[in-house]
């Protein structure tokens, strides 16, 4: 990856749908042949931006460039360079793997004489070698999303997006389609891709948190983690971890600890606090009193998931007080 080469630069870019600002002022820069991952609950602007970026939706205000080419402009002239898999998996399911592959290289345009080696090259990419023949509706959900990527690169893309691509997708699944994603990036691809799923996003290279239309974090996730979390984390497996939170919530809104956050991870707690060391024996204590059994507790390093309830909390926070101005 080169920090001189930027393959996405989006500055100022603004998408208003009646008075509702679905995209509100967004600056980012993607380089080439990384993994960047978007994220953000439903609702946040993750797919206005990316159908923005491809030209498929005008912005009200601002710009976006893709391979040097201003999208706002000129959105013809990007779309045979790059690839996309929506949310919704878009390929006909009356199908097989072949005629779907042989449909969309033709409607790409790859002449006749590339195209039977192409599709080869799809189907051993995604190890689909074995179920040309298989009607797509037949398809797992790992191999239908498999499918849908080998259609999106079948034109050899230079930048791949990717809308939640692993949507519903079981884990070993997941695991294998990221897999195909660093066998890309090896090659100089750049994907730009939307997840909600933390474990995925601590494989991108570089992250942008987006939450009611603004970016409210961006970098390297290590990067974000030390702008963010300031403070400890002090992870809990109770025997009650909802009764836990309440009692350690009560006692964190009366001042009575001085802790920064409760949140429940999994089936365990976690707290914050930047000492988090000088608590530790007033938080045992509490939880004893309340009949709650600790059956673990040590300090912990906060995870990508901490970092982005963090994160969406400082934004709802600085929205409200925005509002009250």
């Amino acid at each position: 990856m080169s920090e001189n080469e930027i393959t996405i630069k989006v500055r100022e870019l603004t998408k208003h749908f009646g008075d509702f600002p679905a995209v509100n002022g967004i600056d980012f820069d993607v380089y080439r042949g990384e993994i960047f991952g978007f994220l953000g609950p439903n609702g946040s602007g993750k797919t206005t931006t990316i159908r923005m970026m491809l030209g498929l939706l005008q912005p009200t205000s601002g710009e976006a460039e893709v391979l040097g080419i201003h999208v706002n402009e000129n959105p013809e002239q990007i779309r045979p360079r790059v690839g996309y898999m929506s949310q919704r998996f878009s390929l006909y399911n009356d199908l097989t793997v072949i005629q779907n592959l042989r449909f969309y290289g033709r409607a790409y345009g790859i002449n006749n004489t590339e195209l039977d080696a192409r599709i080869q090259d799809a189907l051993n990419m995604a190890g689909l070698v074995g179920r040309e023949r298989t009607h797509t509706k037949d398809l797992a959900g790992g191999w239908r999303q498999r499918l849908a990527l080998s259609v999106a690169i079948m034109h050899r893309p230079e930048v791949i997006f990717l809308d939640e691509p692993t949507a519903g997708v079981d884990p070993v699944s997941r695991r294998d389609f990221w897999d195909l994603l660093y066998e890309l990036v090896s090659d100089g691809v750049t994907v730009f891709v939307t997840t909600h799923y933390m474990d995925e996003a601590e494989h991108c290279q570089r992250l942008a948190f987006i939450q009611d239309g603004q970016i409210i974090a961006y970098g390297a996730p290590e990067e974000i983690k030390r702008k963010t979390m300031k403070g400890q984390v002090l992870e809990i497996s109770p025997s009650k971890p909802a009764e836990a939170i309440a009692a350690l919530e009560e006692v964190k809104q009366a001042g009575k600890l001085l802790i920064d956050d409760v949140e429940l991870y999994g089936s365990m707690v976690h707290v914050f606090s930047k000492d988090i060391k000088k608590q530790e024996k007033e938080i045992v204590s509490l939880l004893s009193k309340n009949n709650i059994v600790i059956y673990h507790m040590a300090l912990v390093e906060p995870s990508l998931e901490d970092v982005f309830i963090a994160s969406m909390k400082e934004g709802i926070t600085k929205f409200e007080l925005s509002k009250s101005e």
